[in-house]
């Protein structure tokens, strides 16, 4: 259900990593990357030697101080240079090698953003606490926006220049709802498909507690609060 098919000649892209502590799970997830591929490793305050291990696996590493996940994410998008940037979590419990059928799609027309809704793959993957979150924040999405998503999970796919248009501007856990709001503000082609869920690596910095769930949702809830006024045009090479 999950085999990986990429094309002959599958788009070029960079894949953002943010990274906090991840030392046992980077040397998998680097060797999931696309052939062809930058990995951009975004360190964002380690103490475990991540940033080194991702620099000798063949990583870019990008250092932001400023921690948050959104500060993480947005920096390695600055960082980007391919016409393509995926987005996944640097904790093992995505495999990166699914994100290049994910590529092909959006190069091909089928998306403007593609994010993988993630399906646990085992008992305890997906805690209670981050569902319910997950489940709200997608009917919030819903009333907001008329999007039918079912997961805002970090795994997703578009253009460079499209996703620097969304002049982003969360640096949060508000970051990946941030950017969908404002696509679909901005009259983009948002979907979703499914990805496995595995057992992460260490323990989740956000999700892990029902504390650092309470956190995400509140700053979810302010992204989902901002309103459409003046939200930026559709970019070049996204469909309106």
């Amino acid at each position: 259900m999950w085999r990986v098919t990429p094309s002959d000649c599958p788009p070029r892209a960079d894949l953002v990593l943010p990274c906090l502590d991840e030392a046992e799970a980077l040397p998998w997830v680097l060797a999931r990357v696309p052939a062809g591929w930058r990995a951009i490793v975004v360190d964002n305050g380690s103490t475990d030697g991540s940033a080194d291990i991702a620099r000798s696996l063949g990583a870019t590493v990008v250092h932001e101080p400023r921690r948050g996940f959104g500060a993480a994410c947005h920096a390695g998008l600055l960082a980007a240079r391919a016409e393509f940037v995926c987005f996944c979590d640097c904790d093992a419990s995505m495999d990166p090698a699914l994100l290049a059928p994910m590529a092909e799609r959006v190069a091909a027309g089928g998306a403007d953003l593609l994010l993988g809704r993630r399906r646990p793959q085992a008992r305890g993957t997906w805690p209670a606490h981050a569902r319910v979150g997950n489940f709200a924040l997608s009917r919030m999405l819903r009333r907001r926006t008329g999007l039918r998503l079912h997961d805002l999970g970090p795994m997703r796919v578009a253009r460079r220049e499209a996703l620097l248009g969304l002049q982003l501007t969360d640096r949060r856990s508000g970051y990946p709802l941030q950017m969908v709001v404002r696509a679909a503000d901005a009259g983009w082609r948002v979907a979703e498909t499914d990805v496995p869920y595995l057992p992460r690596s260490g323990k989740s910095k956000v999700t892990g507690t029902w504390r650092g769930t309470w956190h995400a949702v509140r700053d979810m809830r302010r992204v989902l609060a901002e309103s459409s006024a003046g939200r930026p045009a559709p970019a070049e090479g996204v469909s309106a």
